[in-house]
């Protein structure tokens, strides 16, 4: 879905956040499903389970799209910008364009001259594109966070320990410097 997009699809917040659901938080939802039905847990549980999963991986690409853009290459462990260097258009950039409907004929230009590159992060810093994808991962992570909270009650110590740092997890995606 990354690598063949039509422009349109690019430039579609509703395209992004599925793609993203699909590239990061997939994994995540269904394995916290899987494990909540291997422990024989209720079809309500895994559901839950599942929504945790799904919340916090979207939450975590949302922050990981933004270090592409704050984060330094040692931090990152890649080269920064790469996204935008691969023409992969993510939510900063959809924000931004948002503010500023004139970015979109640079996205469409693409990304191979680096001057592209160049008004195309000015735009970003002239925007609220970083800030609200900041706050798009916070409501996820909230999300994430409320479907722990909205388990069965439990007297079990270890098992309120574990939901605290499912709980934990959830700010530690967002606040994530690398």
């Amino acid at each position: 879905m990354q690598m063949t997009s039509t422009s349109e699809q690019r430039c579609s917040m509703e395209y992004y956040m599925q793609k993203t659901y699909y590239k990061t938080a997939s994994l995540i939802s269904n394995s916290c499903k899987a494990i909540a039905l291997l422990a024989g847990q209720t079809t309500d549980v895994a559901m839950l389970a599942f929504e945790y999963g799904k919340n916090l991986g979207l939450a975590f690409q949302l922050i990981d799209d933004v270090l592409d853009f704050t984060g330094t290459s040692a931090s990152l462990g890649k080269g920064s910008l790469s996204d935008i260097r691969h023409g992969i258009v993510t939510a900063p950039l959809l924000f931004a364009m948002e503010e500023f409907p004139q970015l979109r004929s640079v996205i469409d230009w693409g990304f191979d001259k680096p001057e592209n590159i160049d008004v195309a992060l000015e735009y970003l810093g002239k925007s609220r594109g970083i800030q609200r994808t900041r706050e798009l991962a916070a409501k996820h992570a909230n999300l994430a966070a409320a479907a722990i909270d909205s388990l069965p009650e439990t007297d079990d110590e270890e098992v309120r320990k574990s939901r605290r740092a499912l709980v934990d997890l959830t700010q530690r995606v967002i606040t994530r410097n690398k």
